[in-house]
């Protein structure tokens, strides 16, 4: 059963734009980005929106419906009362390109200041093994789909662009908890998740949790364990005497032997 619904999408592009109000028809079992491709193909045929798989599993239809990140794929109009207004708007974390693209590039820079996996030698027949308890710690983080609905979201650089320079924000906090706990890793990144990608300046508001499409407990499965090792590094007092003892070595002949 169709009916016709009220929209209000964002239009514009960097040098700025407004809503504009539309009223399009739809059907039952819809979703908001079948109301946008329809409102495209017979009203705005401008209308610019970023999308793939139409699936929830690419993540590039990410934009804010009534304020809030999401998917258009994944937002079901039977989620609204009939008689309600949309409002779709571009993600506020980021530049606009045109319309509901943004410019996510920040997102890839602060991937390139990630190290990658550091791995051992393989084992003598030329495998490497790990306890598969080991290997389902990190499973979950690897259902990000990089919708970077996360990102938007973060008040930290959401509300603060000044900010981004210094916060990699919790899409990337997942990636440095997923290598810190694999069991085969040996690079430590706890430093640079202090000191560059501002792990401290997360308050743990569990914001990013609640928007994630792929139901990540990003906050209490990665944030916060990776939180408590820093801690452990920067503040343990058998961590902090040896690497007194480490320096005192080296002072003494130049060795370190700690």
């Amino acid at each position: 059963m169709g009916y016709d619904l009220k929209m209000r999408v964002w239009r514009g592009d960097q040098d700025g734009g407004d809503l504009a109000d539309y009223t399009v028809e739809v059907s039952e079992g819809e979703v908001v980005l079948d109301a946008l491709h329809r409102l495209q193909a017979t009203q705005t045929g401008d209308l610019a929106i970023r999308w793939n798989c139409k699936a929830g599993k690419c993540g590039s239809c990410s934009a804010e419906i009534n304020g809030r990140p999401k998917l258009l794929c994944m937002t079901r109009l039977s989620d609204f009362e009939p008689t309600e207004t949309i409002t779709v708007t571009p993600m506020r974390a980021f530049p606009v390109i045109r319309d509901l693209v943004t410019d996510v590039s920040f997102n890839y820079e602060k991937a390139k200041e990630l190290p990658y996996a550091e791995l051992p030698p393989r084992d003598a027949d030329g495998k490497r093994r790990m306890a598969q308890i080991d290997v389902e710690r990190s499973q979950e983080f690897r259902k990000c789909i990089e919708c970077f609905l996360c990102q938007d979201t973060c008040h930290v650089v959401r509300d603060h662009e000044d900010n981004k320079p210094a916060f990699a924000g919790p899409r990337f906090f997942l990636r440095y908890a997923e290598l810190d706990m694999h069991p085969l890793d040996t690079h430590d990144r706890r430093a640079l998740a202090q000191g560059a990608a501002g792990l401290g300046m997360c308050n743990i508001t569990k914001c990013c949790t609640e928007v994630c499409p792929e139901g990540i407990k990003i906050t209490d499965n990665a944030i916060i364990p990776m939180k408590e090792r820093v801690v452990d590094r920067k503040y343990d007092p058998l961590v902090w005497l040896g690497s007194k003892i480490g320096l005192r070595n080296k002072d003494n002949d130049g060795r370190t032997e700690v």
